[in-house]
């Protein structure tokens, strides 16, 4: 889990980015304007930025530019912008920004991001601690060091439990996860006749969201789509758009 801070001055761009990064389990702040942004970077010390490259107040190249002059950038900053030239994107990189993402953006390619940011996190922490690994150096504590292993009853219990739902335990947090979630949701779907609406209820989401998620997991609408309809979520939306627009009967 990483602090986030997500730097736009359209609505509907920050409200999907923070959907969308909240949902991989990250905490997600927002900002505006230049301004906003630097009072929360300033108050909430975010591992990555993800900055809009046009806004009305002070576009991002000339914010980076001032974090960049500050001092080293400490934080994995990824540019986004879907008017910006060729120039304008090298420029940020050479000031230091890790990426340059076009809008719009395809998912794959925003979790591709997040991934490369957070391991320049890790690399950054890492040289900061190098100095002091030489002698003395107390080393971090694992979180698995001193934890107790689970007796054979439990895992016999948790081992059961996921097999009634056709889970395998020896994959990584994340295919689990979208695993059950993708049984949740075929069994939702059934139960109430394919409804969007009462499964969207029934989960506490919208049904926007619903959509993509579906998507994303590759469930099948089944009867209860509309002929003809498909998903489309697989790309952030531009300035000007508003995502979800689709409605479901």
């Amino acid at each position: 889990m990483a602090n986030i801070l997500v730097v736009d001055d359209e609505i509907g761009i920050r409200e999907l980015l923070s959907e969308i990064l909240s949902d991989e389990g990250h905490v997600v702040a927002t900002a505006d304007s230049a301004a906003s942004a630097r009072e929360v970077r300033r108050q909430s010390a975010p591992d990555l930025i993800f900055l809009d490259i046009w806004m009305p107040d002070t576009d991002g190249v000339t914010l980076l530019k001032e974090w960049v002059a500050a001092g080293p950038l400490t934080v994995p900053v990824i540019m986004m912008s879907g008017h910006a030239t060729l120039e304008t994107a090298g420029e940020a990189t050479r000031l230091g920004a890790l990426d340059f993402l076009e809008k719009p953006i395809a998912l794959a390619r925003l979790l591709g991001a997040v991934r490369s940011g957070l391991d320049q996190v890790q690399r950054l922490r890492g040289a900061r601690l190098a100095p002091s690994a030489g002698a003395g150096a107390v080393e971090e504590p694992s979180l698995a060091r001193g934890r107790a292993a689970p007796s054979e009853p439990a895992r016999e219990r948790a081992s059961a439990g996921a097999q009634g739902l056709a889970i395998n335990l020896d994959q990584p947090l994340r295919e689990a996860r979208d695993q059950f979630e993708r049984v949740y949701f075929e069994y939702q779907l059934s139960k109430e006749s394919y409804s969007m609406t009462r499964v969207a209820d029934r989960a506490g989401l919208e049904r926007t969201h619903l959509y993509r998620k579906l998507k994303q997991l590759g469930v099948e609408l089944g009867r209860g789509a509309r002929r003809g309809e498909r998903f489309d979520n697989n790309a952030l939306p531009e300035k000007g758009t508003t995502a979800g627009s689709r409605q479901d009967e």
